[in-house]
């Protein structure tokens, strides 16, 4: 397992990574409901800033291994990503990196607390 680096996901740190989600994620949001294919990019933009900050916040200086257990992902969340990155375009994706990122937020803090 690649343990999650305690000093990275302070309340502050995992608040301004769900600040700039939130915002993002409105954008992707009107982007569907236009239909007019500009989600994509948005959700691109989504899953890098996840990727960037899970890296960040694990013991690890390579990069994402899809068959690693990193103890900062919730349940099924390497699945999950790579479902999500195969096809961004699509409002199912869109939903399940949502909840990746709300999921995480909360992972975070049960991880903080952790002894």
């Amino acid at each position: 397992m690649i343990e999650v680096k305690k000093e990275v996901i302070s309340k502050e740190a995992v608040d301004a990574w769900i600040t700039v989600w939130e915002e993002l994620r409105e954008n992707i949001h009107a982007a569907h409901e236009a239909r007019d294919g500009s989600a994509k990019p948005l959700m691109e933009k989504g899953i890098e800033q996840f990727v960037t900050f899970l890296l960040q916040a694990s013991h690890t200086d390579i990069a994402l291994q899809e068959h690693a257990i990193y103890e900062l992902l919730p349940i099924n969340g390497m699945e999950r990503l790579s479902f999500i990155k195969m096809k961004p375009g699509q409002y199912a994706c869109y939903r399940q990196l949502d909840e990746l990122y709300k999921e995480t937020k909360k992972r975070c803090a049960r991880l903080r607390l952790k002894a």
